[in-house]
C-alpha cells in the first residue's frame, strides 16, 4: 500500500482520530468567524483550507526521514498527517486569531514557529502551530495533532508560487538568480504587509474620532 507496511483497517482508523482532530479545530475557527461577524462587525479571517495528508504523502515523508514504514513512525514522527491554512486579512490578525485558538481549555500547544519574524532561508513567512485536542472514540479518547499555518494573503500568495515553482521543477537544479527572486519577493511582501497594516491602523483610529 504505496510502500507502507502497515494493515489498511489500522491506517484508516488512525486516520479517520485525526479527521476527527481536525474537525475540532475548524469547528473553533467557524466559531470565532461567527462571533466576529455578528458582534465585532469585523472578520479577520479571509479563508481556511483544510487536508489530510494521503497515504502516498505519508509515505514519502517517512522516506525523506528515512524512517520505517509503519504505524508507530506515522503516529510519532509524522505531525502535519491533519493541517488547516487560516489565511488572514494584516499581520496583527495572524497572532490574534492564534491568540484566541492556544488559550482554549481543551488545546495543548505542542510547538509554536513564528516564520513571521523569522523568515526561513528562502523567505517563506508563516505562523505555524501544533496543536493537540481530545477526540473521544467510542472505546477510548485520543489527543491529535493539527498543524495550524496563519498567515496574510500576501504572504500565502507567495508560499503559493514558490509552493509551484519548486513542485513543478522537483527534480531540477534551481537557478541561483531564481532562488535570489524569490527572496527579493518575499522582502517585498513583507513591506506590502508592513504598510497595509499601517493603512489598517489609521482607519481604525480615523473611525474611532469620527463615531
Amino acid at each position: 500500500m504505496n510502500g507502507l507496511n502497515i494493515e489498511k483497517k489500522s491506517l484508516d482508523r488512525l486516520l479517520l482520530s485525526y479527521s476527527f482532530g481536525l474537525e475540532e479545530i475548524l469547528t473553533k475557527v467557524r466559531i470565532l468567524q461567527g462571533e466576529f461577524n455578528l458582534i465585532h462587525k469585523y472578520n479577520p479571517i479571509e479563508h481556511v483550507k483544510s487536508r489530510i495528508k494521503s497515504q502516498e504523502s505519508l509515505c514519502k515523508k517517512l522516506q525523506r526521514k528515512d524512517l520505517p514504514m509503519t504505524l508507530e513512525s506515522v503516529r510519532n514522527e509524522i505531525k502535519d498527517i491533519a493541517g488547516i491554512r487560516i489565511v488572514c486579512s494584516f499581520k496583527s490578525d495572524i497572532y490574534r486569531v492564534a491568540g484566541m485558538l492556544i488559550q482554549q481549555n481543551d488545546i495543548e500547544v505542542v510547538e509554536y514557529d513564528d516564520y513571521i519574524d523569522n523568515p526561513k532561508d528562502n523567505g517563506y513567512q508563516s505562523l505555524h502551530l501544533t496543536l493537540e485536542v481530545p477526540v473521544f472514540l467510542s472505546d477510548r479518547q485520543e489527543r491529535v495533532a493539527v498543524e495550524v499555518q496563519i498567515r496574510t494573503i500576501a504572504m500565502d500568495f507567495w508560499a503559493s508560487l514558490e509552493h509551484k515553482i519548486y513542485y513543478k521543477h522537483e527534480n531540477m537544479f534551481i537557478p541561483e538568480d531564481l532562488v535570489t527572486d524569490l527572496k527579493n519577493a518575499a522582502k517585498k511582501v513583507s513591506i506590502l504587509d508592513n504598510q497595509m497594516e499601517m493603512i489598517h491602523k489609521k482607519m481604525n483610529e480615523f473611525e474611532m474620532t469620527y463615531t
